[in-house]
C-alpha cells in the first residue's frame, strides 16, 4: 500500500489550459511534490484499523456501484423472463384459437354437407370456449396497445364468423342441404376467417420478434453481470490482500483492535443486563398507568353509566378492552424476552402425561363446546417440561379457539416416527384454517391472519413455540387450508443433545 502511493504520479495539467508566462512557471512544476510527502505522511500516521476502514470504504464502495448494476441486470432478467413465459403461452394460446377456429370451420362445412350433428361439436365448443379465450388473449397482451388492439379485431372477427355460421346451421336446418349448397362448398365467413389468420400470424410474428430482442437484452445483461461479479471479486481479492500486508507489518495495531472489540463486547454485555433490567422495569411501570385506565374507565361506567348513552358506553369499554389488551401484549412480549435466556432443564417429559395436565387445565374454556378428541399414546422426550408445557398449551390453545365457529370441533394431537432420532408430534383441527402463502409470517412476533375482533391474541404464542422448540434442537411447521383447518407439526429429537 505504501509503494503504490510512493508512485503515484503528480496530477497533470488540464489539456488545453495556457502555460503561465510568468516566472512562477517552474516553482508550479514542483508544488506536487510536497503534496506528494503530505499524503504519504498522513497515510502512514494512520492506524491500522483506519488504513482498513480506507481500504474497505474504497471497495464497499466499489462493490455497491457493482451490486447497483448487477441488480439492475438481473431485474432485467427476471423481467425478461416473465415477459418470455407470457410470451410462450400467448404464442401456444394462439396456435390453439387458430386450430380450433380450422377445426370449427372444417367440421361445420361437413355438417352443412352431411347434417350430422356430430360435426358440430367442434363448433358448439369454439362457441363455448370464446370468452376464454379472449379472457386469456387480452390478460396476456396487457400493456400492449398494438397487441391489445389486434384482440379487440379478433374478436369482432370470431363473433362474426360464429354469428355466420350460426346463421348457416339455421337455413340447414330449415331447408336441407340445397339450401346452403353454395356456403358449403366455398365456406361461411371465408373473408372473416382469412383475417383471423391474418391477425393471429401477426401477433406471432410481433411475440417472435420480442422474445428474440430480449434474449438479446438478457444475453448482454448476464455477460455484464458476469464481468462485474468477477470484477468484484477481484476487489475482494485485492482488498484481502491489503488487509493481509497492513496486518502483518503492525501487530501492535492489531492487538488494539483486539483489545478495543474486548472491551466493546464487555460494554455489550453490560448494555444486555441493562436492557434486561430496563425491559422489567418498564412492564412494570407500564402496567400501573394501564391499571388505572381500566380501573377509572370502570368506576366512570358505575359512577355515571345510568346517564351515559350507548355510544358513550362503548366509549369506555372500548378504553377498558384496549388497556387489557395492552396488558397482555405487555405479558406476552416479556415471556418472549424471557425465553431466550432463561436456562433449560434438561430432563425426560412424559407427552402423555403433559397433554392430560394441560386438558385439565383448559377444562374452564371447554365449557359449553361440543368437542370431538383423538388424542394418540405419546412417548417421553428429552427436554424442559416447562418449556414443552408453554409449546402445547399454545397449539391446543389455539385449535380450541379457531374451532369455536364449528358446531362440531374436531381436534386430534398424535405422532408420527420419521426417523429413528426424533419423533413428530401433531396437533390438528378442523377450524378456520389458514392460507399456505402465509406461512412464512406465521411464526413471526405480532403476525396475525385473522382479525382481532374475529379471533383474540396478540400474536406472539406461535414465535415462542418456535423459539422453544429451537432451542430444543426441533423444527416446527404447519399446513392448512382456508376454512377446511390447520394442522401443527412439532419435530423432537428422542435423544439429549450433547453440551
Amino acid at each position: 500500500m505504501d509503494t503504490v502511493t510512493s508512485d503515484r504520479p503528480p496530477v497533470p495539467p488540464i489539456a488545453g489550459a495556457p502555460p503561465p508566462e510568468t516566472d512562477a512557471t517552474p516553482s508550479l512544476s514542483t508544488r506536487p511534490q510536497p503534496a506528494k510527502r503530505s499524503v504519504l505522511t498522513w497515510f502512514r500516521e494512520l492506524t491500522i484499523e483506519r488504513r482498513i476502514l480506507a481500504g474497505f470504504s474504497l471497495v464497499f464502495i466499489g462493490i455497491l456501484i457493482i451490486g447497483a448494476v448487477s441488480y439492475r441486470n438481473t431485474t432485467i432478467l427476471i423481467e425478461n423472463s416473465r415477459l418470455d413465459t407470457r410470451s410462450h403461452d400467448l404464442l401456444q394460446l394462439l396456435n390453439n384459437v387458430d386450430t380450433a377456429m380450422d377445426e370449427a370451420e372444417n367440421n361445420h362445412r361437413r355438417y352443412l354437407v352431411t347434417g350430422e350433428v356430430v360435426y358440430l361439436q367442434s363448433f358448439r365448443s369454439l362457441a363455448e370456449q370464446k370468452p376464454t379465450y379472449l379472457k386469456y388473449l387480452k390478460d396476456l397482451t396487457a400493456g400492449s396497445p398494438v397487441q391489445e388492439a389486434r384482440v379487440d379485431q379478433l374478436q369482432k372477427l370470431i363473433e362474426q364468423q360464429i354469428n355466420a355460421e350460426t346463421g348457416a346451421i339455421a337455413k340447414r336446418d330449415g331447408g336441407g342441404f340445397e339450401a346452403v349448397r353454395r356456403i358449403a362448398l366455398e365456406g361461411v365467413a371465408k373473408r372473416e376467417l382469412a383475417a383471423i389468420h391474418r391477425i393471429i400470424a401477426e401477433m406471432e410474428s410481433d411475440e417472435h420478434q420480442s422474445l428474440r430482442r430480449r434474449l438479446g437484452e438478457s444475453t448482454l445483461s448476464t455477460t455484464n453481470t458476469i464481468v462485474l461479479l468477477a470484477l468484484g471479486a477481484l476487489l475482494q481479492l485485492v482488498l484481502l490482500a491489503s488487509v493481509y500486508y497492513l496486518i502483518r507489518h503492525d501487530i501492535t495495531a492489531r492487538k488494539k483492535v483486539a483489545t478495543e472489540l474486548q472491551l466493546r463486547g464487555e460494554l455489550l454485555e453490560a448494555a444486555n443486563k441493562e436492557l434486561e433490567a430496563f425491559s422489567y422495569s418498564v412492564s412494570h411501570d407500564l402496567r400501573a398507568p394501564l391499571r388505572h385506565i381500566d380501573g377509572y374507565a370502570s368506576l366512570l361506567n358505575k359512577a355515571v353509566g345510568e346517564t351515559l348513552n350507548d355510544k358513550a358506553k362503548r366509549y369506555l369499554q372500548t378504553i377498558s378492552d384496549s388497556a387489557k389488551q395492552m396488558g397482555q401484549l405487555i405479558d406476552d412480549l416479556l415471556v418472549f424476552s424471557r425465553m431466550g435466556r432463561q436456562e433449560m432443564l434438561h430432563t425426560t417429559v412424559n407427552l402423555d402425561q403433559l397433554i392430560k395436565t394441560i386438558l385439565y387445565d383448559l377444562r374452564l374454556d371447554l365449557q359449553g363446546r361440543e368437542i370431538s378428541w383423538t388424542i394418540d399414546t405419546l412417548p417421553e422426550v428429552p427436554g424442559d417440561p416447562v418449556m414443552l408445557r408453554q409449546v402445547f398449551v399454545n397449539l391446543i390453545s389455539n385449535a380450541i379457539k379457531f374451532t369455536s365457529t364449528r358446531p362440531v370441533a374436531k381436534i386430534a394431537i398424535g405422532v408420527e416416527r420419521k426417523s429413528a432420532g426424533e419423533i413428530t408430534v401433531f396437533v390438528r383441527d378442523n377450524g378456520v384454517g389458514f392460507d399456505m402463502q402465509y406461512l412464512d409470517k406465521l411464526f413471526g412476533v405480532f403476525q396475525r391472519l385473522h382479525r382481532a375482533d374475529e379471533f383474540e391474541g396478540t400474536g406472539i404464542g406461535l414465535a415462542n413455540v418456535r423459539r422453544i422448540v429451537h432451542r430444543h434442537g426441533g423444527r416446527v411447521w404447519a399446513e392448512g387450508i382456508p376454512d377446511q383447518g390447520a394442522t401443527f407439526f412439532v419435530t423432537l429429537p428422542t435423544r439429549r443433545p450433547r453440551t
